[in-house]
């Protein structure tokens, strides 16, 4: 049985069309901020992946995804795991139960209130940065994207545009803010073609190279329908 993935648009939206938004912020000019701080873009990126070289991390997120021509938008809000390379787990709490995981070559997404998983291949809808993947690899911001430093924030944020290197309607431009202290990721904002917006902001950041490799697998329980996600 296929599975169209805008089904459940609302629910992982941000994990297959990774769309992304212009932060709203009144802050300063890059310019003069960038000067005075004597981080070039380089650095900062590079010290991002120096923060995140631990095999693994996990955050709670907040998500909020908007279709434009529809005028809807709707929230959720769960925790997230990641491990290099390529693999994430998002424990979906509300509205609704569900768990999206990736080894970074299978993809299951199951809905335990359903009883329904469905499957699909990674690579169609993480590839090249897409839907966050790059939280489980840093270093795919400088290989998949083009990077301009966009502003400092006076709430103390550095906020980054990510242009991808390989046009598609999936993904028109990332932004990024990080800690000008921490260098933590702190919220993604992404716009795919149609200006569909979603947003998350990751709270709680904890690194944990502990994470079992088991976390990024599922096996599926006994009676669940399974559904194949159409490419």
């Amino acid at each position: 049985m296929k599975f169209k993935l805008t089904t459940f648009l609302f629910f992982i939206l941000v994990i297959f069309y990774a769309q992304a938004g212009l932060c709203q912020d009144s802050s300063p000019a890059l310019n003069s901020s960038a000067e005075k701080s004597n981080l070039l873009l380089d650095d900062i990126i590079g010290r991002v992946e120096k923060r995140y070289a631990v095999s693994g991390f996990s955050a709670h997120f907040f998500q909020v995804s908007t279709i434009k021509a529809m005028e809807i938008t709707d929230t959720a809000s769960g925790k997230a795991f990641f491990k290099r390379p390529g693999k994430m787990r998002w424990e979906y709490e509300k509205p609704d139960r569900q768990i999206i995981i990736t080894d970074g070559k299978t993809l299951w997404i199951y809905r335990p209130d359903d009883n329904q998983v469905m499957i699909g291949k990674s690579p169609s809808f993480f590839g090249d940065g897409k839907g966050a993947s790059f939280l489980s690899d840093m270093k795919l911001i400088r290989q998949k994207f083009s990077v301009l430093l966009e502003k400092k924030t006076a709430d103390g944020y550095y906020v980054l545009k990510l242009l991808p290197k390989e046009k598609t309607f999936d993904v028109s431009v990332i932004n990024l803010s990080i800690s000008t202290k921490t260098f933590d990721v702190f919220q993604i904002i992404t716009y795919n073609s149609y200006e569909d917006e979603t947003r998350i902001e990751l709270s709680n950041i904890e690194f944990k190279p502990e994470l079992n490799d088991s976390m990024f697998s599922f096996q599926i329980p006994q009676g669940v329908e399974i559904l194949q996600l159409e490419e």
